[in-house]
């Protein structure tokens, strides 16, 4: 390996914020993505025969087929296009429809599978900063001669924080921009059925793409980008990373429909919100910086080491969490990111809180 890849690693080591993989956490989940606790209820036991194709050419099913048409009606769309993973979905969106001289615009904090998708495509892209409007409102009308697209998450995974989409509806119409939104870590937790927010507030028709997941609150793999028939015919000719990858195995798309379209899911979803207040009430403290009903509670510490000093306390205690830092957050914002779920007790929120309150403190 070339020096300056080893150099790379060796400053990662010398900051501390080196990654290593892990086998899974032995004790209580406040980390994970399983919010609604599908993952590891799942009992069925199905024949995971290889698709042996992609879509285009042997991996197309009836199951594919029948999965596509549920997800269409069940999120209120004209139609769905499954890909392997959400991280495929924003990049064959993002790197097939903006085109050469088209316009970008995108929330700071977006995902960064968004980014990748955005770099890949031939459009320029700016960023906006995180939840301020007044800024895009500028970087629209700056740009009111371009074909324009506004990329946002519903619930930013590493801020626990929601896009405000009454405003950004509005400016979006206002300025003819398309909008696309990434539901990921919002579908299955909010709105009837954990249809997302933008179905909640019914906002389908003022959104030209939605990118919903199957591997967090449904506990499955897989994404599905939601949005007109047009738009599915487009990304079928076009989005690489649907184009060529082998298609996932039949049961699979069979599963996506059944814990979707489960009645578990109204119900997992009140016990979740309901966790989700005893820890807002447990802990009231101004680190906490995520929306009182988010499943993501984002505890901003600024510092390396108490961040995983804090970190490592609450493992130890049994308590699970992970601690974030450069490059998924800024520098300067370490933080730990708690993820609550439908299946945690009351007994280990109110711990959680009460241990997180101490160590704070110290």
């Amino acid at each position: 390996m070339h020096q300056k890849l080893l150099d790379k690693l060796n400053k990662r080591q010398h900051l501390g914020t080196f990654r290593e993989l892990s086998s899974s956490e032995s004790g209580i989940d406040f980390y994970s993505n399983d919010y609604l606790g599908f993952a590891r209820n799942n009992t069925i036991q199905l024949n995971l025969k290889g698709a042996t194709g992609s879509r285009l050419i042997s991996g197309n099913s009836l199951e594919a087929v029948n999965c596509e048409t549920f997800l269409a009606t069940h999120f209120n769309a004209e139609s769905a296009l499954v890909f392997n993973s959400g991280y495929a979905a924003n990049l064959g969106l993002l790197s097939s429809v903006p085109q050469r001289g088209d316009v970008i615009l995108y929330d700071e904090r977006i995902h960064a599978s968004a980014k990748e998708g955005m770099r890949l495509s031939f459009a320029d892209s700016f960023a906006f900063k995180h939840h301020d409007y007044i800024d895009l409102e500028r970087q629209l009308r700056k740009f009111e001669d371009k074909v324009v697209y506004v990329v946002v998450e519903s619930l930013y995974s590493m801020d626990g924080t929601m896009t405000h989409f009454r405003k950004l509806t509005a400016l979006c119409k206002e300025f003819k921009a398309f909008l696309i939104v990434d539901e990921a870590h919002s579908a299955g937790i909010f709105g009837e059925a954990g249809r997302g927010v933008v179905s909640a507030l019914e906002l389908e028709n003022d959104v030209f793409a939605r990118i919903v997941t199957f591997g967090k609150a449904y506990g499955l793999a897989g994404a599905a980008v939601l949005g007109s028939e047009n738009l599915k015919k487009y990304l079928i000719n076009f989005a690489r990373s649907f184009i060529y990858t082998t298609a996932l195995p039949n049961a699979i798309y069979q599963l996506i429909q059944e814990n979707v379209g489960s009645n578990l899911v109204a119900q997992q979803q009140s016990e979740l919100h309901k966790n989700i207040a005893l820890f807002r009430n447990n802990f009231q403290h101004e680190a906490c910086v995520s929306e009182i009903n988010s499943p993501i509670q984002i505890i901003h510490i600024g510092n390396i080491e108490k961040t995983k000093k804090i970190a490592s306390t609450l493992n130890q205690s049994n308590l699970i969490v992970k601690p974030i830092f450069a490059p998924t957050v800024p520098e300067g914002q370490e933080c730990l990111r708690i993820c609550l779920h439908s299946f945690d007790l009351q007994e280990d929120i109110s711990s959680l809180a009460a241990l997180l309150t101490q160590e704070l403190a110290e």
